[in-house]
């Protein structure tokens, strides 16, 4: 199996949003021909867009897989179905479960249905903070280390929440 390493994006602010993160953690570790290698903490931060929405929880996974993007996109709008989100046309509101392919390897891509690096990664902490976490040495194509990236986005609001007591982390048989 070639693989590829893939970082997606996790954010949800609406129903239980800490669940919903901890459950698309699981759900991404059983997709087929991936293995979720770690992910970061959750993350509270202001919403971006309507302001009149709560917070939103967030994190970072970091996959292995031999999915092309198209099918490992594919695979996350079918997983934030399952987990409630309608698609309302309101660009930023309120959601059950957002999942976004930051990074598919070194590939840049640019598809009416697909953009990687993510276009707005560069300038979004409740993105950049948690992948740092994860692969603080990171090359972004197009966009340079990750670490000049930080340098320039403020956290904003971003708070890093403490671990829960149970791992949240799936086991792997």
């Amino acid at each position: 199996m070639v693989s590829t390493l893939a970082y997606i994006g996790i954010g949800a602010n609406l129903g239980q949003p800490q669940q919903q993160v901890r459950d698309a953690l699981a759900a991404l570790a059983c997709l087929p021909r991936t293995r979720l290698r770690c992910h970061s903490s959750l993350y509270r931060s202001p919403p971006m867009g309507p302001p009149d929405q709560p917070d939103y929880i967030n994190a970072v996974a970091e996959l292995d897989t031999a999915l092309s993007p198209m099918a490992l996109l594919r695979l996350l709008l079918d997983l934030e179905r399952q987990h409630g989100r309608v698609r309302q046309g309101e660009r930023w509101g309120p959601r059950t479960l957002d999942l976004d392919i930051l990074l598919h390897g070194d590939r840049i891509i640019q598809t009416p249905r697909l953009t990687v690096p993510h276009p707005g990664l560069g300038a979004r902490a409740f993105v950049l903070y948690p992948l740092a976490e994860i692969a603080p040495e990171l090359s972004v194509p197009g966009l340079g280390p990750l670490t000049s990236l930080l340098a320039c986005c403020p956290l904003g609001g971003l708070e890093r929440l403490p671990a829960p007591s149970l791992p949240m982390t799936p086991v792997r048989l």
